[in-house]
C-alpha cells in the first residue's frame, strides 16, 4: 500500500445555523486517509458521519479547516471545478442507489463519463464494460432498475461509482437498503475492489461491515473518539 495521503483533514468544524439554532456537526476533526486503504467511519445517527463524507465527497464545505484531495487543497474551488474533481476523483455509493429509472444499466454506469469532454464513444463504452464486467453485471446493460433487485441495483451503482476511475470511493451504508445476503455480497465486492487497489472511505452503523475495513474511525458528538486498525479478515460467506 502506499504511504502517500490521499485524504488530510486538518481541524474541520462544521456548523449548521437554523432558527437562531447553532449545530455543531463536526468539531475539530483531523483524518488522513492513504492512498488504497480501506476506511470505515462509524458511530451513533446524528454523530456526523454524513457529513463528514459530504465534506469528503466536496458536496459540502467546512465551516472551518483545511481539506487537502490528493495534494491539493481544496478551499479555493469554485463551483465548476468542485464538479469537475468530483466526476474526475471521488466514486460515490449511497444507500438508496440512486438509479434514474428510465436510463437502462448501461446508461446509468456511463452517465459519470458523459460529462467529461473529450472521451470518444468507444472509450467510454469500454470503461463501461470493463466496470460492469467488474462487479458481474455486464449480462444485464440492457435492463432498468425495475428489472433488477436491490442487491443487483447496489452492484450498477458501484460499476457507476468505478466506470471514472477515481481516487477514491465513497460509501455511505452501502448495505442500509439490503438484507444480510445481498449486503454480504456488496461488501465482499468491496472488498475484492479494495484488494485490487481502491480506496474506500465507508460509512457504516453495522459493526460486522465495519470489520471488512483495515482501519475504524469512531465518531461521537461530531468529534473522533477512537481510532484503531483492524485484523485481515475474509470475505462474509
Amino acid at each position: 500500500m502506499s504511504e502517500a495521503s490521499l485524504i488530510r483533514l486538518d481541524n474541520v468544524t462544521k456548523v449548521f445555523h437554523t432558527d437562531e439554532v447553532e449545530t455543531h456537526a463536526l468539531a475539530g476533526v483531523e483524518l488522513n486517509v492513504r492512498a488504497g486503504e480501506f476506511v470505515a467511519i462509524s458511530g451513533p445517527s446524528g454523530c456526523g458521519k454524513s457529513t463528514l463524507l459530504s465534506i469528503l465527497g466536496l458536496l459540502d464545505t467546512p465551516s472551518g479547516g483545511s481539506y487537502t484531495l490528493a495534494g491539493e487543497s481544496v478551499a479555493n474551488l469554485d463551483a465548476e471545478l468542485r464538479a469537475q474533481v468530483r466526476n474526475q476523483k471521488i466514486g460515490f455509493i449511497f444507500q438508496a442507489f440512486n438509479l434514474i429509472g428510465d436510463l437502462t444499466v448501461y446508461e446509468n454506469t456511463e452517465l459519470p463519463l458523459t460529462y467529461r469532454a473529450g472521451m470518444s464513444p468507444t472509450l467510454r463504452r469500454e470503461a463501461v464494460m470493463h466496470a460492469l464486467e467488474r462487479v458481474g453485471m455486464a449480462h444485464r446493460l440492457n435492463h432498468y432498475p425495475s428489472q433488477l433487485s436491490g442487491g443487483q441495483q447496489q452492484r450498477v451503482a458501484v460499476a457507476r461509482a468505478l466506470v471514472g476511475k477515481p481516487k477514491i470511493l465513497l460509501a455511505d451504508e452501502p448495505t442500509g437498503n439490503l438484507d444480510s445476503k445481498n449486503g454480504d455480497a456488496v461488501m465482499d465486492l468491496l472488498a475484492e475492489l479494495h484488494a485490487t487497489g481502491s480506496t474506500v472511505c465507508m460509512v457504516t452503523h453495522d459493526p460486522r461491515y465495519a470489520g471488512f475495513a483495515e482501519r475504524q474511525i469512531s465518531l461521537f458528538d461530531g468529534r473522533i473518539v477512537d481510532e484503531q486498525a483492524l485484523p485481515r479478515r475474509r470475505a462474509a460467506h
